[in-house]
């Protein structure tokens, strides 16, 4: 294997050729950075949570193909992934895995106690995420939990301590991300009950689409709520209407449950997690800056 195909056998395991589980972490550490500061956040603590939503990002995704690494040669969507295929190592994988995460980690050391405590949790969340599938049913709370834990991150980075909207917030996604892997796992059905992989969709069968609508709805009111309680403005309540109209337009997607349809509206959900934070950026701009209520 020439050093080219190396390189690109590591981006494609890191999942750097596929962005959307990247933004779908990112969201969710901005909201908290945002919602912290009430203004826009530290530049030095944005440029480490971005960064390091990149690399954790990556890290999660080679442990994940680690994981997985006899499961995805038998799946449509995974057969070609470098682990399944053999074009990387599973010693290599780790490797690099072990990498990212110690940058990471690096990286959280520049903020303070209570978010480097934090940080721990973090990775465990990450890192045992993966290996549920084999016996829990509902793995995508855990993800959900897990893709949300910058939330409280953010807060202790920027505000210094947790307070009870963090927890509102963390719910909040975790009913997001039940809805938005829910649609993923759709896409998976017939390859995971073949090989005995556990999902929320097959767990829900036939109520699965009315269960996603109905996470998608109770995430939005739980940002809602999170909006008066802050005494956020018209801007965020227009992002959120235009995150809530989103969220619907995937009914449509997902009702016949075809393959295709339901991965298209899974990447949708990057635009509901863009709406929420630019109307609460925006609504916060507006405020400090200008003084517009």
């Amino acid at each position: 294997m020439t050093l080219v195909e190396r390189l690109d056998a590591y981006e494609r395991l890191m999942r750097l050729d596929k962005p959307i589980g990247m933004l779908l972490l990112l969201w969710p550490a901005l909201w908290g950075l945002w919602f912290a500061a009430f203004d826009i956040p530290d530049l030095d603590l944005l440029a480490i949570f971005v960064t390091g939503t990149v690399l954790m990002r990556s890290a999660g995704c080679v442990i994940n193909d680690y994981a997985d690494r006899n499961f995805d040669p038998h799946v449509e969507r995974t057969r070609d992934r470098p682990l399944a295929a053999r074009v990387i190592a599973p010693k290599e994988a780790l490797a690099l895995a072990a990498v990212l995460v110690l940058v990471s980690f690096g990286l959280v050391l520049y903020t303070n106690e209570l978010t480097i405590m934090l940080s721990f949790v973090a990775l465990a969340l990450a890192v045992i995420y993966p290996f549920l599938k084999r016996g829990f049913s509902f793995p995508q709370a855990w993800l959900g939990v897990a893709f949300g834990f910058s939330i409280p991150m953010g807060y202790a980075a920027q505000y210094g301590k947790l307070v009870p909207v963090v927890w509102v917030l963390l719910i909040a996604n975790v009913f997001w991300a039940i809805a938005y892997d829910t649609e993923y796992a759709m896409v998976d059905r017939d390859d995971d009950i073949r090989i005995g992989v556990k999902s929320s969709a097959i767990l829900l069968g036939r109520h699965d689409v009315a269960a996603v609508m109905a996470c998608q709805a109770i995430f939005i009111a739980l940002m809602a709520i999170v909006g008066r309680w802050q005494l956020l403005g018209t801007l965020y309540f227009v992002g959120l209407a235009v995150a809530a109209y989103l969220a619907y337009r995937q009914y449509a997607l997902i009702r016949t449950r075809e393959r295709d349809k339901c991965f298209k509206a899974f990447l949708m959900n990057n635009w509901v997690g863009f709406a929420v934070f630019a109307g609460l950026a925006g609504d916060l701009l507006f405020r400090q800056r200008l003084g517009w209520l």
